[in-house]
């Protein structure tokens, strides 16, 4: 109840449109699906990725920086990192171990012999998107440990795609699914109230001195 009477409190610093946006972009986000980009090379690819997960609900991003460690590229973001929560991986094995703990089957987005094409990709289980780097793709690692294959049917003379165009067309596939479905996919109220609370926190200049000046009250 605490809690929830400050919220309240920190709120009335919002704008009505900014607190009404929150709430409905907090209805539409999800963490059923989540991604994981490994060893990405080029900054604006893991930026445009986390830029697509915003655009269309994905909650998390999981970040490997087992060879390459840069920070995120704000301006191809364009602010989506502000809203998107990112988790960052020193190794790929830690990563993986990490999604299967919180019940997430390993998707590794390459061709394979018992690969799935995306019309038909089973979009009930909690599934993690993993994409390689945009020259060797993903590490032999990810490949054994994935749960399944998934392709994205190509019929021109070029047969790939650029890693965020990827994650972009899969993304809107998989959610815009979701979305129709009778799967619980929604974020749950309490973690709905700790994304409320972590917004507000990246919105409104002197935070933790509103915070301390409500519990002396």
């Amino acid at each position: 109840m605490t809690n929830l009477k400050l919220l309240e409190y920190l709120e009335g610093y919002l704008t009505e449109n900014r607190k009404i946006r929150f709430q409905k972009v907090l209805k539409q986000r999800t963490k059923h699906f989540t991604v994981a980009t490994e060893d990405v090379y080029q900054l604006h690819n893991t930026s445009a990725v986390i830029r697509s997960c915003d655009v269309f609900g994905i909650q998390e991003v999981n970040i490997v920086e087992e060879v390459n460690s840069k920070s995120i590229d704000r301006e191809i973001a364009m602010g989506a990192q502000k809203w998107v929560d990112l988790n960052r991986y020193h190794t790929v094995k830690s990563c993986i171990n990490d999604l299967k703990a919180k019940g997430y089957q390993i998707v590794a987005t390459t061709p394979h012999a018992e690969d799935c094409e995306l019309i038909d990709f089973d979009i009930s289980k909690k599934s993690c998107f993993f994409f390689g780097s945009e020259t060797e793709g993903l590490s032999q690692q990810v490949i054994d440990e994935a749960d399944c294959f998934l392709k994205i049917p190509m019929v021109g003379f070029t047969e790939s795609l650029n890693i965020s165009v990827s994650a972009a067309i899969i993304f809107q596939h998989v959610t815009s699914k979701l979305r129709k479905s009778d799967i619980d996919w929604k974020l749950s109220d309490s973690e709905i109230i700790e994304k409320r609370f972590d917004w507000i926190k990246k919105t409104i200049k002197n935070y933790d001195a509103i915070v301390e000046r409500y519990q002396k009250q």
